[in-house]
């Protein structure tokens, strides 16, 4: 999961340095496995033939799931990397933050 390139990308990728550790990803990873977990039982429900209407109560609640993951990112995204970037006039950054927004209430 990365919003924030700066502080996000492998040390190798970045010259070795990382500018601060997200208090969430543990979280977000075990969110996210529990999340294609229940998925991929949707799937099987779809294989095999069970009810329309319980694979969609199914789906609404994976769909659910991965909104509660966005917004872990998107709060840890602010409260770090926004934060940060605040303090340095990164202008970019919010900008960045602006579009991944957008793009995700589609």
């Amino acid at each position: 999961m990365t919003l924030c390139r700066r502080h996000h990308l492998p040390a190798a990728e970045e010259g070795g340095a990382h500018g601060h550790t997200h208090t969430n990803t543990k979280a977000v990873v075990n969110r996210m496995n529990r999340a294609i977990g229940h998925l991929e039982s949707v799937r099987q429900m779809v294989e095999d033939g069970r009810d329309c209407s319980e694979v969609l109560i199914q789906l609404a609640a994976v769909t659910s799931a991965i909104n509660g993951v966005a917004r872990v990112i998107m709060k840890d995204h602010i409260d770090h990397c926004i934060v940060d970037a605040v303090e340095r006039g990164d202008r970019k950054a919010l900008e960045d933050l602006e579009q991944a927004i957008d793009r995700f209430i589609r």
